[in-house]
């Protein structure tokens, strides 16, 4: 998982990791209670607890503490601000629930240049910790015996893998961060590590071939689950299962098990250090990505290394004296105390350093965070003007005059969006109405689409693309103005890190569908050119390049690399042919022959990496007028 991160390795499935983790944590800590249980009949819950604050908080403060404190040097204060909160949840174990609220904001920033997102799977495993002891306790008080504590173990995992599978098809966040529907992968660790399990293993003749298919589907899972899959649900069985039968595989004692080779020093060493590696590893590629954006395979090695380097010393002088530490081990109340005092430290500076970078915002700061920050001019009336993700059934938002000489319609997703705020001041100056039809990342354009947050067919981008053109017809408008995020739905260079992206040939014929579609309205339509890509989120590397005293312009993107002219003269040669209908490109508002700026005329132009910033759009009007409704249509509507 840490190569995966680095970006080292071929392997797409590299985040599987963590569901191998949760069946091993199961294991071992069901292992260890239910020994404890079988030695005294009970578990001595504060002891217990007192042992997991001992391992696992001191480190993980040291890298919160450490990952604050690098970034006041790397990230803008705005940036110090947001992330000052994954701190302080981080802190209090509690950030996957904070990352579960995060995931569903489509304009939110980045989760992937979030320093301290890999704590999610912490905190989950830390809300098990603290359940699951009394959790076994109540199963030994019912007395069911070997086997009933078995099967009630296996209904907890059923119950929550049924829902986990079912919920990651409707809403895939809460399937991955909610705590209960990762539930089923810390059971079936506990499943196998109870002694009705172990008998049966150690007696099983093929135990060390199960082993060795546990860790070929292990391996599979690396190598074919990717991030677009819609996961955990049913694909998570895989690397559970296969992990499941690795376990199970070491009750029986082989030569030439797997078990054999996970014994060897350098596995043994990897294990003790697995905890501080992975708690350094996400924050060190994360600055490093932010410091070098073009960080080579040299450069991952270097970050790497550096990580096994942190993570020694943090094993060496902070996880392991503390963890073995005589004073602290010899009462629970002392160890309890040593957790109350951390996470208390660890809230405080987070919310301290929030309230520094509060302070370090300086007025450029300001202005760049406003200019991301502010709406568009539909949004600004209201944020349901753009459809969710899920909405099927169209909702027009109207600006410009009430009593209009003539009805513009802008359609299209996120992309048309931006457009509304110069278009609705073209609408005002010329006594116009504008009527927005707009929907999160549904392409104009009829070609089956896949929903990145949805992790499915987006079969409800179909039904309200053609309830929405319906509604446009019964508008009769003078004009169709269509724009989407070209670079999301069709194969190209400048976005094309997405899977499930349409041929150029698939996306012309949808194209000319929806066009002909809407052509037959009576309405002039007019399509944009999709807008340049950049290479980074504008905000944030202007902001950035501020506070660390660079120039803007290093945010700047070559034209190649953010336009991809074979989008463009494939939808010219959609529209070809077509009447009544024309291809607008507004390019040159963005580029010059060699350059897109992060900023132009003392505005920020994106305000992340596609969406122009409000402020700069405001500027656009004049030029758009004339390149849309200039000669053509203003002479034909005279």
């Amino acid at each position: 998982m840490v190569a995966f991160h680095f970006g080292m390795s071929d392997l797409p499935g590299g985040f599987i990791g963590v569901d191998i983790f949760f069946v091993i944590s199961g294991y071992l800590i069901t292992r260890h209670l239910m020994q404890e249980i079988g030695r005294s009949g009970t578990v001595d819950l504060w002891r217990f607890y007192g042992r997991r604050a001992r391992r696992l908080l001191p480190a993980s403060l040291l890298v919160i503490a450490a990952t604050l404190v690098a970034g006041y040097f790397i990230l803008a204060p705005s940036e110090q601000q947001l992330y000052a909160k994954g701190a302080l949840f981080a802190s209090s174990y509690v950030i996957n629930l904070w990352l579960l609220r995060w995931s569903f904001e489509y304009f939110a920033a980045d989760t992937a240049s979030n320093p301290f997102l890999h704590f999610w799977s912490l905190s989950v495993e830390e809300q098990f910790y603290l359940l699951w002891p009394a959790f076994l306790l109540l199963v030994v008080w019912l007395r069911p015996g070997a086997r009933g504590i078995a099967f009630m173990l296996g209904v907890v995992a059923m119950v929550s893998f049924g829902a986990s599978a079912w919920m990651t098809s409707v809403s895939q966040p809460w399937a991955f961060y909610f705590s209960p529907l990762r539930a089923w992968e810390f059971a079936v660790g506990g499943l196998v590590s109870l002694g009705v399990a172990e008998r049966w293993a150690s007696g099983f003749r093929l135990s060390p071939v199960m082993g060795w298919i546990g860790i070929a589907s292990i391996a599979t899972a690396y190598l074919t689950v990717s991030e677009t899959d819609p996961f955990p649900g049913f694909i998570a069985l895989l690397p559970v299962a296969g992990t499941a039968m690795l376990l199970l595989s070491g009750a029986r004692q082989s030569p030439v098990g797997p078990a054999a080779l996970l014994s060897l020093p350098p596995f043994q060493w990897t294990g003790k250090l697995s905890y501080s590696l992975y708690l350094w590893h996400w924050p060190v590629i994360v600055y490093a990505t932010i410091l070098w954006p073009d960080l080579a395979l040299t450069g991952r090695l270097a970050c790497l290394l550096a990580t096994v380097a942190l993570s020694y010393l943090s094993y060496r002088f902070v996880e392991n004296p503390v963890r073995s530490n005589g004073w602290l081990s010899a009462g629970a109340v002392r160890s309890l105390g040593l957790a109350a005092v951390l996470t208390s430290v660890g809230v405080t500076l987070s919310y301290g350093v929030s309230l520094l970078a509060a302070r370090s915002v300086d007025p450029n700061q300001k202005l760049i965070a406003e200019s991301a920050a502010r709406y568009s001019s539909a949004r600004q009336i209201d944020t349901n003007c753009v459809a969710s993700l899920e909405q099927t059934k169209p909702r027009s938002c109207r600006l410009g005059a009430s009593q209009p000489q003539k009805t513009i319609v802008l359609f299209g997703d996120s992309h048309a969006d931006h457009w509304s705020t110069p278009l609705a001041k073209i609408a005002e100056t010329n006594n116009w109405r504008l009527v927005t039809y707009l929907k999160s990342s549904c392409s104009v354009a009829a070609v089956p689409t896949w929903n990145v947050r949805l992790m499915r067919a987006y079969s409800e981008c179909d039904a309200w693309r053609q309830a929405a053109i319906k509604e446009i017809a019964s508008l009769q408008p003078d004009a169709v103005i269509v724009s989407q995020f070209s670079y999301s739905y069709v194969e190209n260079d400048v976005n094309g890190e997405l899977e499930h992206l349409v041929s150029r040939d698939v996306w012309a014929d949808g194209l000319r569908a929806s066009l002909a579609a809407l052509h037959k309205t009576g309405a002039e339509v007019v399509l944009l050119r999709d807008v340049p890509v950049h290479k980074s989120y504008l905000d944030r590397c202007v902001a950035r390049s501020l506070w660390q005293g660079r120039s803007a312009a290093v945010c700047d993107t070559p034209r190649q690399e953010a336009i991809d002219e074979r989008v463009s003269e494939t939808e010219q040669a959609a529209t070809s042919g077509l009447p009544g209908v024309r291809y607008v490109d507004l390019t040159e508002l963005f580029c010059n022959e060699t350059t897109c700026p992060a900023m132009i005329d003392g505005k920020l132009t994106f305000r992340d990496r596609h969406h122009i910033a409000t402020p700069y759009a405001a500027t656009l009007a004049g030029s758009m007028q004339r390149a849309i409704f200039g000669d053509q249509l203003a002479a034909h509507w005279q």
